[in-house]
């Protein structure tokens, strides 16, 4: 296990306002810097033989508030709630493998727990990698990946770029394709700005140098913060670094940010990576919806 590290990356009360802001879609003054990346990977495996299908979810958790307004107006036992409720969605829609955003670990407006471990545990996800991209202050939150597969290789990034915004950053790690171990593949959950337009290609510029590095075919999911609707875009830009494709990329009624009706939220895979199934799921459990997906490899061993 690598330990969750915690060196200063903001100081003062600017940190909880930066990210109180950023929940409530307020532009605020940037700060970003980057620091070690938290992971566990326990060591029993749950593969499960003979299937060759994986089937994988994206979620933006919004701090485990529900629909409230602010984490900061809940108390320990509403996000447990909350979470409660997210582990049952995660249940039922039976998947191998989660890519989750505002996520926290030992956020003092959230309880100070890891809502990592308390979603795996409750979900029997037996896997997890998290990352931390925001740390001062009593505040612990990132993106995570939970799974029933093996994840191997794992990597947590913080963004470098510094714009009107808390940071933001991404965690990737690598599974073995059910049914064809001696595929790898790449599964990425990713955050990007959602203020400044400018600063989400420069991310995406920095998730396309780091998988480029590692050389894998991807699946690429999050919270892009934009659409397909322009060839500059964030997700376009990925899109076409790496090689990648979406679900339908022009279909604007898969709307995952309601508030807004937007579709902010993605899963982008490799050319060798077939959607055989995608859907918007429609239960509500925090201010985005998910995505379920099932995918299929063509490619063989040897």
């Amino acid at each position: 296990m690598i330990r969750h590290l915690k060196p200063k990356l903001l100081t003062g009360l600017a940190c909880l306002f930066l990210a109180a802001c950023a929940s409530t879609g307020v532009n605020t003054p940037p700060e970003v810097q980057h620091h070690n990346s938290y992971s566990y990977t326990p060591t029993s495996s749950s593969n499960p033989a003979g299937v060759d299908s994986l089937r994988v979810m994206t979620l933006n958790m919004a701090h485990a508030r529900g629909t409230g307004i602010n984490q900061m107006l809940q108390s320990s036992e509403e996000a447990r709630q909350n979470l409660d409720r997210i582990a049952v969605l995660l249940n039922q829609q039976s998947v191998d493998i989660v890519s989750l955003q505002e996520v926290d670990y030992q956020s003092t407006w959230n309880g100070n727990f890891d809502h990592v471990g308390f979603l795996a545990e409750k979900a029997n996800f037996q896997h997890s990698v998290s990352g931390s991209h925001v740390n001062s202050m009593g505040l612990d939150y990132g993106t995570a990946l939970v799974a029933k597969l093996d994840l191997g290789d794992p990597e947590s990034t913080i963004f470098t770029t510094t714009e009107i915004s808390s940071p933001k950053g991404f965690v990737v790690s690598s599974i073995s394709w059910p049914g064809k171990s001696c595929i790898e593949v790449d599964i990425v959950s990713a955050h990007l700005d959602f203020a400044s337009e400018q600063t989400r290609r420069e991310q995406a510029a920095e998730i396309i140098a780091s998988l480029n590095q590692r050389n894998r075919p991807v699946i690429l999911m999050g919270d892009f913060n934009t659409g397909w609707h322009r060839e500059t875009t964030a997700i376009r830009i990925l899109a076409e670094a790496l090689d990648l494709h979406s679900y339908a990329p022009d279909d604007e009624s898969l709307v995952t940010f309601p508030k807004h009706t937007r579709r902010l939220d993605w899963i982008l895979v490799s050319p060798e990576i077939n959607f055989d199934s995608y859907q918007v799921i429609q239960t509500v459990v925090s201010d985005h919806l998910g995505i379920v997906s099932d995918m299929s490899i063509n490619r063989d061993c040897g």
